[in-house]
């Protein structure tokens, strides 16, 4: 009898051992969904705050078109949005951000002509600008082999299909315009150090667009001719303060490539909104590139992206 009754206290005991173990299991995996849930709805919930300060900048955007003649970066868009609280029944975080020209940089698309070949003069422009950056001009061709619709390479630094399918893993080249400035990173020849150095400097915009001397950086200044040197280049910086350029036209006709003096402006129609929404421990980013007509001022967004560039 005294054997049974230990043999059944043993039993309680793993029985009790066992129910706790599954209750404090059960306990965790409820704890962890609830913050699942609550992190996806966060997630949501910054998502939607973020698209909706879209409409604060396309009115930025069209005011600013309705009361200046030019674009340049005293104007209010280029003023970095500070950390606003957002506060509500439903939110509580924060959300700051930017607003930046997009024609303040050289537009990759630029290097492929209406016939889907590359143009000459925008493929000297970007190798200048690889040169003022320290980077290796011969990333130029490969780039625009990476746009164009045939499969001939540039020679001899271009690369096409054959040489990205013989890598692992293997991939094609667009052979077309591209919509995300990303995808140079996957150009022959492009490390992540010369992908990070450019990246500021480039975008990739619909059709081919001109420069906005008034936002340009200064690696982009000196690009738009084979004999604007480093001390041109800020200079030109110098004398766009308070304004932009008086006369654009005249100021820069005797230093820019013949060529490109067509692709060079005081206006931007494309610009980036970078949004950053915190709400609680969930972090969203949003890039939206917006359009502003030219005539009417509607800025309408055209591309939106979570967390890139």
């Amino acid at each position: 009898m005294t054997r049974l009754k230990g043999v059944a206290l043993i039993t309680a005991l793993l029985i009790t051992a066992i129910v706790g173990s599954v209750a404090a299991n059960l306990s965790w995996d409820n704890a962890l969904d609830v913050r699942r849930t609550m992190v996806l709805l966060y997630r949501d919930q910054a998502v939607q705050v973020a698209v909706g300060s879209e409409g604060w900048v396309r009115t930025i955007l069209t005011d600013d078109l309705a009361a200046s003649a030019n674009d340049h970066l005293d104007e209010v868009w280029a003023t970095e949005i500070p950390a606003l609280p957002i506060d509500s029944e439903a939110v509580q975080g924060q959300i700051w951000g930017k607003i930046e020209d997009l024609q303040g940089r050289f537009n990759v698309n630029n290097l492929i002509a209406g016939n889907g070949e590359f143009d000459q003069a925008a493929f000297e422009q970007f190798e200048r600008l690889l040169g003022a950056l320290g980077l290796d001009p011969r990333l130029a061709a490969a780039t625009t082999d990476w746009l164009d619709s045939d499969e001939s390479e540039l020679i001899p630094d271009g690369a096409e299909d054959p040489y990205y399918t013989g890598l692992t893993p293997a991939y094609r080249t667009a052979n077309q315009r591209i919509s995300n400035v990303t995808e140079l990173a996957a150009i022959d020849g492009m490390d992540g150090t010369s992908f990070e150095i450019l990246l500021p400097h480039v975008t990739a915009l619909p059709g081919r667009t001109p420069i906005n001397v008034n936002t340009a950086s200064i690696p982009v200044l000196m690009s738009l001719g084979p004999n604007l040197t480093l001390g041109d280049a800020e200079g030109l910086v110098a004398a766009r303060q308070d304004g932009g350029f008086v006369d654009y036209s005249d100021i820069f006709a005797p230093l820019v490539d013949p060529e490109l003096v067509p692709w060079i402006s005081e206006n931007t129609e494309y610009f980036q909104l970078k949004a950053v929404v915190q709400i609680d421990t969930v972090r969203v980013s949003l890039f939206t590139l917006l359009h502003r007509d030219a005539s009417s001022g509607d800025a309408t967004p055209i591309l939106r992206s979570l967390g890139t560039i």
